[in-house]
């Protein structure tokens, strides 16, 4: 596998080059735009394999057409035989065809970093995933992972429990989560009420919580999204798993505290990926006249 290496001309950090393997989400606020979007603000170069195509809204999701496995696997092939890859982050797959595909381009090119967040409702209720598809996921793709980011009603699904109800479950419900195989875990805790939003990040060195101040705000369609590709995009250059996760909460914090600023759609809009690149106005430099 080729490694991330600091370019011999200058003396900028080396451009990390991510992945997203999950479906599209027309309106843009989650899915494959999301994943590209949080790509892009943390300066990775974001490549795609799209899973499936939506038909959605911040309303909610209204069809969704699937795209075949073989032409899934040409798209990844694709991108794996050219460029090099250092991260993996996988989103939406939607049926078992999705799922076992990627289980094996996943193993055909091992990726070093591959995190998979196991998308299978959305914030509308939609079912995004079938009922075969769920066991080749957890019995598959979850084993491949180097760390898996479930939120509650997911992390219950795998695991076939009743999921915590308060903070106090969350670590030892990230621990067993742990059984399932990949490598690291981080339990999103979105679901719980409270003032804070507590995650638990789980590895073979314990159970870690991660909280940050909750951000009252309905725009948050995309947060599970963007949080799985912040990682994607800050694993190769961070120094430890807890570096780069503590790093994405971070900056989705951020997206969330200036969701508020963007006028998109009339149910719950997307957080604010460009939040610190368009305080600057970009357009503005391109719209004045050259002689200005």
């Amino acid at each position: 596998m080729e490694e991330l290496t600091r370019p011999e001309t200058g003396g900028s950090a080396p451009v990390v080059h991510a992945l997203t393997i999950a479906g599209s989400d027309s309106s843009g606020g989650a899915g494959i735009q999301a994943d590209l979007k949080a790509f892009s603000a943390l300066g990775a170069y974001g490549m795609s394999a799209l899973t499936a195509l939506t038909a959605q809204n911040t309303q909610g999701v209204r069809s969704v057409y699937g795209v075949p496995g073989s032409f899934l696997a040409e798209q990844i092939d694709a991108v794996f035989e050219d460029v090099r890859v250092d991260a993996v982050k996988i989103g939406m797959l939607g049926s078992v065809e999705a799922t076992r595909c990627v289980a094996a381009r996943l193993q055909a090119h091992r990726p070093r970093y591959v995190i998979l967040d196991p998308v299978m409702v959305a914030k509308s209720g939609h079912r995004l995933i079938d009922a075969e598809a769920v066991a080749a996921l957890r019995d598959e793709l979850v084993p491949l992972a180097t760390l898996l980011t479930p939120n509650l009603p997911e992390a219950g699904v795998l695991l076939g429990e009743t999921p915590p109800q308060d903070a106090g479950g969350l670590e030892a419900f990230a621990l067993e989560l742990r059984s399932l195989g990949a490598g690291a875990i981080l339990l999103k805790g979105g679901h719980l009420v409270g003032t804070e939003a507590l995650d638990v990040l789980a590895d073979v060195h314990g159970a870690r919580r991660f909280a940050a101040p909750r951000v009252q705000t309905r725009n948050t369609h995309g947060t599970g999204c963007t949080l799985s590709s912040a990682i994607a995009a800050l694993r190769p250059r961070a120094p430890s798993l807890d570096a780069a996760v503590g790093a994405a909460k971070r900056y989705l914090g951020d997206c969330l505290a200036a969701a508020d600023t963007l006028d998109v759609g009339h149910g719950h809009g997307p957080v604010h990926h460009f939040h610190a690149l368009w305080s600057a106005d970009p357009a503005a430099q391109w719209l004045r006249a050259p002689d200005a």
